[in-house]
């Protein structure tokens, strides 16, 4: 319908006025960008309603998100930075042939033919005389008149590296081998077990000094770098690259494992150090001498990845020993015994493991070699338990000839499960347990000498043991057992007067044999004695006693 034009608005609705909250007081009074500020407002047309500012609200907290309880995003966990400890080896070649015995007199190893023949390494006494690496042998054998040699081989250089790298598992859990005379450790996950670098690199060192062998070593964030630190004998850690950069330029470019020709050329350019190559513009050098100069600096600094394989050890435990000379007597194998038992307690750490046996030969000229098989009662692992047994065993033997070589082996390497010990009982050091002490009996006396009691699987306690000399322990216990059990049971009159403290044990077997059996077992007791008795159900359903508690 239409509206007349003289029609008057409907007058508006009183506005009711309220206070602002604390939360809209503060939106209101919040500065407005300037454009905000500048813009006029509208001037309502005559009549019309007053203009009103909407108010903002506040946006009200969702259910999930509660106020002032904001959880701050997980941070990652920073990544641990690799450190490589670099080991060595430069005089491996001799101390594979020397390490049996001390040798006080001049030696050397030599490799090469006829007049080629040359002098590879050599001990401090014929260093002292003035022989040294790479000296023919004439000339050296007029420095030194006395001096003793050995070919090198080669073989047992590199059956020695592989039995090191097993034996370094037990101070990194990472380890590769640099052919023909070098380890690599990441040792960065175990500082914190070692209580820190310094104890870490003194332990290892401690102990391959006790195995017989001299290292460099170096440490370095890039397995790279770390051998030519080790390499050259800059003994100094390089824990950072910033420190790498530093000691990796003074090294001379021959400490570089680079092809000759490649050596050669960077001479011809005048360059000295490995920082010189550093200062080179990296276009120029790539171009000159292609991009193996530039990888190979790129690796050891830290610039591109150094991926190394890590030594993966065989199953069991072999290892085998030359002797510099022969050796007549038993006394003159201490020595090298002693060593071959510290590198097997250290792979048995290595692999967390021990052993329940291991075997003994002495390799002799011409002849069989004497085998000799000691046994442990309880799988162990400890240096000192091993080293006794094996003393006492070579106080009763006779050498049927002279000895070159020694060989352990160990194959049944059983994981370890740790020792139990009392908690109110505190003992020494030098105390043994009943394993120990039945294991050096056996090694003095012989094994036929110290018998033990071997339990059978049989509910009839007179055929439930055995007499054994095994050196495997039944750890079953199917119940309550006197300490004596009587050869025969013997009838016990009066029975009713004992005061019976546990039972029946219901026991009916040996229906396949003969020996059938049907009794009822109890333990009784009176005056402080405690008796095994049983009834039997057969019969005159008599009583009997089988055995005594104490």
């Amino acid at each position: 319908m239409p509206r007349r034009l003289d029609q008057r608005h409907p007058a508006p609705a009183p506005i009711r006025h309220r206070r602002c909250t604390p939360m809209e007081q503060q939106v209101i009074d919040l500065p407005l960008p300037p454009a905000v500020k500048e813009s006029p407002q509208p001037v309502p047309p005559h009549g019309a309603p007053p203009a009103m500012t909407p108010i903002p609200r506040p946006i009200p907290p969702s259910a999930n998100h509660q106020k002032s309880t904001l959880t701050p995003p997980a941070q990652p966990r920073p990544t641990r930075a690799p450190l490589w400890l670099a080991l060595h080896f430069p005089h491996l070649p001799l101390e594979v042939v020397t390490r049996g015995a001390p040798v006080t007199g001049p030696f050397a190893v030599i490799e090469g033919q006829g007049t080629q023949c040359c002098v590879l390494s050599r001990n401090r006494a014929a260093a002292a005389t003035g022989v040294k690496p790479g000296q023919h042998l004439s000339a050296a054998q007029s420095l030194a008149p006395l001096l003793n040699t050995a070919m090198r081989q080669e073989a047992a250089e590199a059956a020695a590296l592989e039995r090191l790298a097993a034996w370094a598992y037990q101070f990194s859990s990472r380890v590769a081998i640099v052919a023909p005379n070098g380890l690599l450790l990441e040792i960065s996950g175990s500082l914190r077990l070692f209580k820190g670098l310094e104890n870490l690199v003194c332990a290892l060192q401690r102990d391959l000094t006790n195995l017989g062998y001299r290292t460099r070593r170096s440490i370095a964030p890039t397995p790279l770098g770390a051998w030519l630190l080790a390499r050259s004998g800059d003994r100094r850690p390089a824990l950072k690259l910033d420190d790498l950069r530093r000691q990796l330029g003074a090294l001379p470019l021959q400490m570089l494992e680079l092809p000759a020709d490649t050596l050669s050329a960077l001479r011809e350019l005048g360059l000295l150090r490995v920082r010189d190559c550093l200062r080179l513009p990296r276009d120029g050098l790539n171009r000159r001498l292609g991009t193996a100069v530039l990888d190979y600096l790129d690796r050891a600094l830290g610039r591109k990845p150094d991926l190394r394989p890590p030594f993966e050890a065989r199953e069991g435990f072999t290892n085998r020993l030359a002797l510099p000379a022969e050796v007549h007597t038993t006394e003159g194998l201490h020595f090298a015994l002693h060593r071959l038992l510290l590198e097997l307690v250290g792979v048995l750490r290595a692999r967390d493991g021990v052993i329940q046996q291991f075997t003994l030969k002495l390799h002799h000229l011409k002849r069989p070699p004497t085998e000799l098989t000691l046994g442990l009662l309880v799988p162990g692992r400890d240096l000192v338990h091993l080293q006794q047994l094996v003393d006492n065993r070579l106080e009763r033997l006779e050498l049927p000839a002279p000895v070159l070589e020694l060989s352990l082996e160990a194959n049944g390497i059983m994981p370890f499960r740790g020792e139990r010990h009392d908690f109110f009982v505190h003992t020494t050091g030098d105390q043994l347990n009943a394993g120990q002490l039945i294991d050096r009996l056996r090694t003095r006396l012989g094994e036929q000498a110290v018998r033990m009691l071997s339990p059978v699987a049989d509910h009839r306690p007179e055929h439930a043991w055995r007499s054994a000399g095994s050196t495997v322990i039944n750890t079953s216990h199917p119940g309550v057992r006197p300490l004596w059990l009587l050869e025969k049971p013997q009838l016990l009159p009066g029975a009713d007067r004992w005061q019976l403290q546990a039972g029946p044990e219901r026991v009916e077997s040996g229906w396949w044999d003969g020996q059938d059996l049907a009794r009822d077992y109890f333990v009784a007791e009176r005056k402080g004695a405690r008796l095994w008795l049983f009834r039997e159900l057969r019969g005159s359903l008599r009583w009997f006693l089988h055995g005594v508690f104490g």
